[in-house]
């Protein structure tokens, strides 16, 4: 009986370690030719395998696509999480949280454009990639939600009163995510999240040559605008009022 499930062990490693050299191939790829490039074919080429080999591991490339991309969700929701863990105040968490989404970012170019980039044609992500997506956008509306129960955050700036549609919309998202997060306050997170992606893909696809590159000081500027537009004070004692 040992003997069998030593083998099965065996077999379920190699199995394992096949998989992942496969998935390390079509990463290389991505940076070649791009996700709408990714073949099998190539890819079984480049480990000198038959392709009906490799349709074992993945029968498609769609579905070799999605592994791709919950790696690439999951890799950059745990830096997220690991970086609020650095931190102590609410104000800290955030930044913290920016910066690291950053740096994986720049460390990790295609994987990002594999994530937030362009639509990939023909390909149509299953629900299977929803919950690894779901991953820095929670961590966000944690930080938020956290310092609510605990501070209070700071009231918003006058502005635009909530539409009826869009209320109903962000009381329905709280309701799942942070019961206890005003919908204002959940208003103003997706808008700094949106933000934030926008300046990390300007960034990373040039558009920011010629203007305010090298990229530092204005990313750690507009983070802490963002900071203090969602509603986190810098210090836990100061006052909830503007």
């Amino acid at each position: 009986m040992s003997g069998v499930t030593s083998s099965r062990t065996a077999r379920q490693r190699a199995r394992a370690e096949l998989t992942q050299e496969i998935k390390d191939r079509a990463r290389r790829q991505l940076a070649e030719v791009g996700a709408d490039g990714l073949s099998l074919r190539a890819v079984a080429r480049e480990l000198g395998m038959v392709s009906s080999a490799l349709y074992r591991y993945f029968a498609s490339r769609d579905q070799l696509l999605t592994a791709l991309i919950i790696d690439a969700y999951n890799a950059l929701g745990d830096t997220a999480e690991a970086a609020v863990e650095t931190a102590d105040t609410a104000h800290e968490q955030w930044l913290a949280l920016c910066h690291a989404v950053r740096g994986w970012a720049k460390a990790n170019p295609h994987e990002y454009a594999l994530i937030y980039g362009s639509p990939i044609p023909g390909y149509q992500a299953p629900e299977d990639t929803i919950a690894p997506a779901s991953r820095v956008a929670i961590a966000f509306i944690g930080i938020l939600a956290r310092d609510e129960a605990e501070h209070g955050l700071r009231p918003p700036l006058p502005g635009p009163e909530l539409t009826p549609v869009l209320d109903g919309q962000l009381r329905r998202l709280a309701a799942d995510l942070a019961p206890d997060l005003p919908p204002e306050a959940l208003g103003r997170a997706i808008f700094a999240w949106t933000q934030l992606f926008g300046m990390i893909s300007f960034e990373l696809f040039g558009q920011l040559v010629g203007s305010v590159d090298p990229a530092d000081e204005f990313f750690a500027h507009s983070a802490s605008q963002l900071a203090e537009f969602v509603g986190l004070r810098r210090q836990q004692g100061e006052p909830c009022t503007q």
